[in-house]
């Protein structure tokens, strides 16, 4: 059984442990520099939300030519109605139920601009996962199945087809793999390969920058074709400091509004406090996410 949806962007090391990620977010902090650098005003208008780097998988988050990203952080799930089948689960009955799911996990985050067009990431977590099975399940199913270790691990390659410019906008496309481990772990394991192919374009205006998105997924273990993530994005710059991101994402009937604030506290470094809510009942209750992300070269934003 592939791990729900909830637990599927894990992004950490092995030995990694979950709580050793606020030491090193605090020590992160305390090395901070306190001067806050602005974007040039020379940027053109389309750019002054997000600069001239190509987009990761990180909301609102851009990478550019030379510059390595590393970003460690902290994520949550809550969800009241995890639907679940007691036979993915081991326990021989083929019938629906829901249950109670809560998961945390130990991320970091790598990305890596090669030209102004080709980049590569990397994700990989550790994860604390637990279902509480519904009191109307007759499969014999335990009431609280509790399991940890390594996440998902993935990477992806991207590339930007088209700059943005006055007159049209920026174009880009990635390719996505996730790798199979833990395949007797029934809510953090992932059985066999699985592939995802996206693209999307964004568009600067005045008033903010939209990304439009989607992907087709590809699952080894079933041999069948889905529609992957796809989103609405929003991003805004406030000030020199501070950016705002709001967005619409969604796999198949799995819809969420997602929230971030981001607070740039020198041009190397910047805070991301993220939040995601389930619009559509089969998408997780809550799931709040915060790190900082440190970049390392690069040209100038």
């Amino acid at each position: 059984m592939a791990p729900h949806p909830e637990i599927e962007r894990a992004r950490t090391w092995r030995f990694l442990r979950p709580g050793s990620l606020p030491l090193i977010l605090c020590a992160g902090i305390g090395l901070l520099p306190l001067r806050v650098q602005a974007q040039s005003d020379s940027s053109p208008a389309y750019l002054r939300d997000r600069g001239t780097g190509m987009p990761t998988s990180m909301f609102g988050t851009y990478v550019r030519r030379g510059e390595l990203l590393f970003y460690p952080f902290l994520e949550y799930y809550r969800d009241h109605n995890l639907e679940y089948k007691p036979s993915d689960l081991g326990y021989g009955l083929s019938q629906d139920f829901q249950g109670r799911f809560r998961a945390s996990e130990g991320l970091l985050f790598f990305a890596y601009g090669f030209t102004d067009w080709l980049s590569a990431e990397m994700e990989a977590a550790v994860i604390t996962a637990t279902l509480y099975t519904a009191a109307n399940d007759p499969s014999g199913a335990p009431a609280r199945i509790h399991e940890s270790g390594l996440g998902d691990v993935e990477g992806q390659v991207r590339a930007r087809w088209v700059k943005e410019s006055e007159r049209r906008p920026e174009v880009f496309s990635y390719f996505e793999a996730v790798v199979p481990h833990h395949r007797d772990k029934v809510l953090i394991g992932t059985p066999d390969w699985e592939f995802a192919f996206g693209t999307g374009v964004t568009r600067g205006f005045s008033w903010g920058t939209l990304t439009l998105r989607a992907a087709a997924a590809y699952s080894k273990e079933s041999g069948t074709f889905d529609l992957g993530e796809y989103a609405v994005e929003y991003l805004k710059r406030v000030s020199p400091a501070w950016r705002v991101y709001l967005g619409v994402e969604g796999a198949q009937d799995e819809v969420s509004l997602i929230t971030e604030a981001q607070w740039h506290i020198s041009r190397s470094v910047f805070l991301r406090i993220n939040n995601g809510f389930g619009l559509a009942p089969k998408a997780t209750d809550w799931s709040p996410e915060v790190g900082i992300v440190f970049s390392l070269g690069g040209t100038t934003r």
